[in-house]
């Protein structure tokens, strides 16, 4: 049965079927749980350009649509959402997972939790929400905590922003309560040479997100002195690009990690060169459709990989993997070592090959797990902004300042 189609809006299918509100919301529609929110944003968007705009894929989506429309039929719950909290759970799992691999990653997982409780008779709280919720709701769970005991057992999150925060849970990475217990000797060859692992053992890597360009090539050929097409970061700061770079600014763990990357390669000039290069922010969905905008169209998009695959080939847009690297922004996971015991069988699912494959094949963020195929070009070098700068640094305060030079020059 047909239950709602592409182009039927959130507004339609929400006062249909009820139940598809909270799979709407804890999804990344938050505004969907408030009746005249829904009304003012539901009646006008389609479902097709809301999972866009979320990074969200239409058929797995689709699925959990549908499971939450038949739920009285099957007495399932398809939202995904955190199971209603055990006050007495011995491990509390929490963090932030990449849109377009949340639902596909949660379904795993769901899975993983019902044997996990069976056979290991542990109760277990996790909250996981997608990424476009961002990172305060993250900090909400750490707020007021002194206490390394009080902090929830494992976190998972991209970007640099929250975890070396030496005011939040940087204070606790300082304290020794997290360790690395992936047993992951070697990380896939997609990474060697890289320095990927941690070597002070706090930190895990599950992945990463890649940041590549998106070239218009007609827009290009406009630009005085017909400039080649940018193939680097440091093609990049060529002053006819000025005004013509599309850049993630809404996406903070990536936009963060180009920040710092480019500080630490070219100092405050390169960020100053890159805010005067800003044209606009745009959603990366919006940014594979911006060669059809009227005016102001960007010569460069800089956006993850995963949107590359919704390029048209034959068309005016090219995707470039940067020469001299794709910054990336790392998945991290922190684990506490106080809980390794009860913790472990969670880790290794975090750490396995099944999430691995899900990040690489459905999400295009390369895995660091050796045994999956990233499935990447044959020339694909990464940028890593490296341990020893990481530790030699606050970056909490080099993210701010390089924000605030960002800003000054975008003006």
């Amino acid at each position: 049965m047909t239950y709602f189609e592409k182009t039927s809006t959130l507004l339609e299918i929400a006062e249909k079927y009820p139940l598809t509100v909270p799979v709407f919301t804890s999804n990344g529609f938050a505004h969907m749980a408030d009746p005249v929110k829904r009304e003012q944003f539901g009646k006008s968007v389609s479902l097709e350009m809301a999972l866009m705009l979320k990074q969200l894929d239409y058929h797995t989506f689709e699925k959990f649509l549908i499971e939450a429309i038949e739920a009285p039929l099957n007495n399932t719950d398809a939202t995904l959402a955190a199971a209603e909290r055990d006050e007495q759970a011995e491990l509390n799992v929490v963090g932030l997972l990449p849109c377009p691999v949340r639902i596909p990653l949660l379904e795993e997982f769901n899975k993983f939790i019902e044997g996990f409780k069976a056979d290991h008779k542990t109760r277990i709280n996790y909250e996981l929400k997608a990424a476009s919720m961002g990172l305060e709701w993250v900090q909400n769970n750490i707020e007021g905590v002194t206490e390394a005991n009080q902090l929830p057992d494992l976190f998972i999150s991209a970007g640099f922003d929250m975890f070396f925060d030496k005011k939040k849970i940087g204070q606790f990475k300082e304290q020794g309560a997290f360790e690395d217990l992936t047993g992951m000797e070697t990380f896939n060859a997609s990474f060697d040479g890289l320095g990927l692992p941690d070597p002070r053992g706090h930190f895990s890597l599950i992945g990463v997100v890649p940041a590549v360009f998106l070239i218009n090539l007609k827009e290009l050929e406009t630009l005085t002195g017909n400039p080649p097409v940018p193939r680097s970061w440091e093609d990049l700061m060529n002053p006819v690009f000025e005004n013509r770079i599309s850049l993630p600014v809404g996406d903070f763990d990536l936009f963060n990690g180009i920040l710092l990357n480019i500080h630490k390669k070219y100092g405050d000039e390169g960020v100053e060169k890159l805010g005067r290069s800003l044209l606009e922010s745009l959603h990366p969905s919006q940014m594979v459709k911006s060669d059809r905008k009227k005016e102001n169209k960007p010569v460069v998009t800089i956006m993850p990989y995963f949107f590359t695959k919704m390029v048209k080939e034959g068309g005016t847009m090219e995707a470039v993997w940067p020469e001299d690297g794709a910054i990336i922004s790392p998945i991290f996971m922190l684990s506490k070592k106080e809980k390794r015991e009860k913790l472990q069988p969670v880790i290794d699912f975090f750490a396995g090959e099944e999430v691995g494959t899900v990040l690489a094949h459905n999400g295009l963020f390369p895995t660091t797990h050796p045994g999956v195929d990233n499935r990447l070009p044959e020339e694909s070098p990464f940028m890593w902004l490296g341990w020893d700068y990481i530790e030699s640094h606050d970056i909490s305060e080099l993210i701010s300042h390089c924000e605030s030079v960002f800003e000054r020059s975008a003006q």
